[in-house]
């Protein structure tokens, strides 16, 4: 029996498709992926389900055919494309190479310049994500601090039954389960981008390749010069959905080092360090708050889209709740350092 497919909220104005015949079906993925050609070694009929989302950085859909079918699909040249198998099971090639898929235990990735055939088994269930290169090659330029002149070779069949491959299935799911919720991250770009940046870096970090040598820990730190230019740049585009890779990519150097340099210098992770301003930045608008404008509102403005953590983290920083802010003289000249 074939899993319910889920429903994803995003910018298309029906995001789910349904088909029974092939050429309905040709016609979504192609509409959605890519054009392609679609073959079915199954007496019975489809039952083609597609929810997706689009955004700048991935297109991310859960789909099943429903029968036994066979997709050939062009060289996607401007895309990167990654199968995440949660039920049945498929069987997938590339060139001279070819690997099998298995529910909850194994994914294929693809890369852009070479045809590719996948074949589904009537039970089968996938998370298809389609990655822009300017995506996956952009995070992963952020995360080694170095420009990615060669396209990425990923291993065709990968592992999701270990922990690492957990994380990256655990992610995909965080991150669609997001964007389902209503009043969600979908309205919330500062965040959105954040779970989108972070499901592509599980992916450079989880999935084989042949640039991942240089993600292994160096040890080497971010001078205070890098340190410094990251500061800067977080100061100036907090208000942006910025993460810690684009530190990185700010500073010229890798994530890695990047992490040490702030960990050395200012005793908290770039993360945090966005985090901070941020919350100082709430702080402020919180304290110039005119009558009747919500938290919430102030609190989404700054990409804090869960309010019990906000709060949390309001209170942790400045030793109060946000609904205690109080606008006085004093506190509203009150700066908070953000490695605080």
């Amino acid at each position: 029996m074939t899993q319910q497919a889920e429903v994803i909220p995003g910018t298309d104005p029906a995001p789910i498709r349904e088909a029974h015949d092939l050429a309905e079906a040709r016609h979504h993925i192609t509409t959605v992926y890519i054009p392609h050609e679609l073959t079915s070694h199954d007496s019975r009929p489809l039952d083609f389900r597609l929810a997706y989302l689009h955004s700048r950085q991935l297109t991310l859909g859960h789909l099943r055919y429903g029968a036994d079918v066979e997709l050939l699909c062009p060289p996607m040249l401007s895309c990167y494309h990654v199968n995440l198998t949660l039920a049945g099971s498929t069987q997938v090639r590339q060139g001279k190479r070819s690997a099998a898929t298995d529910g909850g235990r194994g994914g294929a990735a693809f890369g852009f310049a070479e045809p590719y055939l996948v074949r589904w088994n009537p039970d089968a269930v996938q998370y298809a994500i389609k990655i822009p290169r300017t995506a996956m090659e952009g995070q992963l330029a952020a995360l080694t601090g170095r420009p990615v002149d060669a396209p990425i070779r990923f291993d065709l069949g990968f592992d999701l039954s270990s922990a690492h491959g957990q994380s990256l299935l655990a992610a995909v799911r965080h991150l669609k389960a997001e964007l389902a919720r209503p009043g969600g991250t979908a309205e919330l770009p500062l965040v959105r981008a954040q779970l989108e940046s972070y499901v592509i870096s599980q992916m450079l970090l989880v999935i084989p390749h042949d640039h991942q040598d240089l993600l292994a820990p160096t040890g080497r730190a971010a001078g205070r010069t890098h340190v410094r230019i990251a500061t800067e740049y977080a100061d100036e585009h907090a208000a942006e959905p910025i993460t810690a890779p684009d530190l990185a990519r700010a500073a010229c150097v890798s994530m890695r080092a990047l992490q040490v340099g702030f960990r050395e210098e200012l005793g908290v992770s770039p993360g945090t360090y966005i985090r901070n301003v941020r919350l100082d930045r709430a702080r402020q608008d919180l304290l110039a708050r005119p009558e009747g404008v919500p938290i919430s509102e102030i609190a989404h403005r700054w990409g804090f889209h869960h309010l019990g953590r906000f709060a949390q983290h309001y209170q942790r920083r400045f030793g109060f709740l946000p609904s205690d802010t109080i606008v006085t003289d004093e506190t509203a000249q009150t700066l908070v350092d953000p490695v605080r």
